[in-house]
């Protein structure tokens, strides 16, 4: 710290500092906290850290601040920020997904209602405004069969077909997510 005089209230603001910074960083998961940058003998501290609650792991949260406030912290806030960032677009992202789903199954129970309404016959390979939105978004998806599992849930009101609707659009865009790095490495 060099031979300049800091006052107390001012260790105590960065002790807070870094008992923050600590705190996120043992809310992320075990592969990253191995990756950290901090001296080899804490990262097993890291580790454990993160599996416990409470007051203990309160207490092991100041005693890890204690051991890093000698250490240069800039590269763990890095850490913590690529990956926060990360996270919250992960969970945008699957908010997205859950909103297209949603749409999906209203606009199925509507059609359907609209047809019980009109006596006509409704067919699992109705088409769908919302598929055909997801197909600009996602041009590899299969329309016939979100079609048809959004016919499915609207007929049988099973969850099953609503969890499997989510699941298809998660798969689809991890492949598209995949495609679009592989092409970003090359």
């Amino acid at each position: 710290m060099g031979d300049m005089q800091v006052s107390r209230s001012e260790q105590k603001r960065r002790i807070k500092e870094i008992e923050r910074l600590v705190a996120e960083l043992v809310s992320l998961p075990a592969p990253v906290l191995g990756q950290a940058p901090v001296p080899e003998d804490l990262r097993p501290l890291l580790i454990e850290t993160a599996g416990l609650e409470g007051g203990v792991r309160q207490r092991q949260i100041k005693y890890l601040t204690k051991l890093l406030q000698s250490h240069p912290i800039e590269a763990l806030y890095t850490l913590v920020g690529n990956h926060r960032g990360k996270h919250l677009a992960v969970r945008k992202q699957l908010h997205t997904l859950e909103f297209y789903r949603d749409a999906l199954i209203d606009e199925a129970l509507a059609r359907q209602e609209s047809c019980r309404q009109q006596r006509l016959a409704w067919e699992e390979n109705w088409s769908s405004e919302t598929v055909q939105e997801l197909r600009r978004r996602m041009p590899e998806i299969d329309p016939q069969l979100l079609s048809r599992l959004a016919y499915l849930f609207a007929r049988t009101r099973n969850p099953r077909y609503s969890r499997e609707i989510f699941r298809y659009l998660r798969s689809m865009d991890e492949l598209r997510q995949r495609t679009a790095d592989r092409l970003e490495s090359q």
